[in-house]
């Protein structure tokens, strides 16, 4: 490189999922409607809280706010996933790659404080009843939402920081289906065994530190029903069984490929598929379709868009 500090690579190569036409084919199919459900059903639940009283809570405002990421979330490498699916040579540009890594990392940074933020308004809900409504107040849902972007936004510009004055000179190509962190810095042109450190442990780490937090933290608010349990014990399990679930599945996935001690395994491509299509399509599936007052106030909402249409 004679000491220069520049990328000679204007744009990388995808290898995909599989080279299999069948598999493919398959796999657009499958991807092409999960990805129009998560969007059609994402904002559903966005339009459902924001024009129903029903469901202006705390925690409905959360449930939003996470609808709202997954739009992101699934928007971000979904549409040019599906759109490679038609094509031989899968090519994205170098700023594109940057921009892909950028939003998703904010994305997945957001994402976690809101499931933070979502036990923590589970937890006042049950343990601390009396004081809900003081601690849950608007003033408090609105700064977890600022620092639950702040913090996304600050821990993505961190992970650009790493990578965008890397010298990249070929080979270009990445085994994977979208840009991710570990894989593009194998992919430069210097020694980055420093900086795959950094980003394992600033990545698992967090991840799995976060995750464990989460679990311990439903794990308090379980035992607290379990031990004052009443009438209202079967519906704060139904919801918190909804809220462990999406933690398990935005998590999982997460921390296998940022610990996982083989990075060339096959395994991770599958699992941020996983990812990047089914957990955005299953978050308003396990929210709204096993939630009595989701549910209502989704048909409400359908109910007043028909008036509106024959008014109109």
């Amino acid at each position: 490189m004679d000491g220069e500090n520049h990328s000679v690579v204007s744009e990388f190569v995808f290898l995909g999922l599989t080279h299999s036409w069948e598999i493919q084919l398959l796999l657009l199919v499958f991807s092409s409607v999960l990805y129009v459900a998560s969007m059609t059903g994402n904002i559903l639940i966005i339009f459902s809280v924001t024009i129903d009283p029903h469901l202006h809570s705390p925690m409905y405002f959360f449930l939003a706010n996470l609808s709202f990421i997954d739009l992101g979330a699934c928007s971000v490498a979904s549409p040019k996933m599906i759109y490679d699916l038609y094509k031989k040579q899968k090519v994205i540009s170098f700023g594109g790659c940057i921009a892909q890594i950028f939003f998703l990392h904010v994305v997945g940074g957001v994402e976690m404080v809101l499931l933070m933020a979502m036990a923590f308004d589970r937890y006042v809900a049950i343990c601390k009843p009396l004081h809900y409504l003081t601690i849950m107040s608007s003033r408090m849902c609105i700064l977890f939402t600022v620092v639950a972007w702040a913090l996304g936004i600050t821990h993505s510009l961190f992970q650009i920081a790493l990578i965008v004055n890397l010298p990249f000179c070929g080979p270009n190509i990445l085994d994977s289906f979208y840009c991710d962190l570990p894989r593009l810095l194998r992919l430069a042109c210097t020694d980055t065994y420093r900086l795959q450190f950094i980003v394992i442990a600033n990545n698992g780490v967090l991840c799995v530190v976060s995750f464990i937090a989460l679990l311990i933290g439903y794990i308090v608010i379980l035992f607290t029903v379990w031990k004052h349990s009443s009438g209202g014990a079967p519906k704060a399990l139904s919801t918190l069984s909804a809220h462990i679930t999406v933690v398990l599945l935005v998590f999982v996935p997460i921390m296998f490929i940022y610990t996982w001690p083989h990075p060339n395994s096959q395994m991770d491509k599958f699992l941020s598929l996983s990812d990047a299509v089914l957990t955005p399509f299953l978050n308003p599936v396990i929210y709204a379709f096993r939630n009595k007052e989701m549910k209502a106030a989704i048909k409400r909402s359908f109910r007043q868009l028909v008036i509106f249409r024959k008014i109109s």
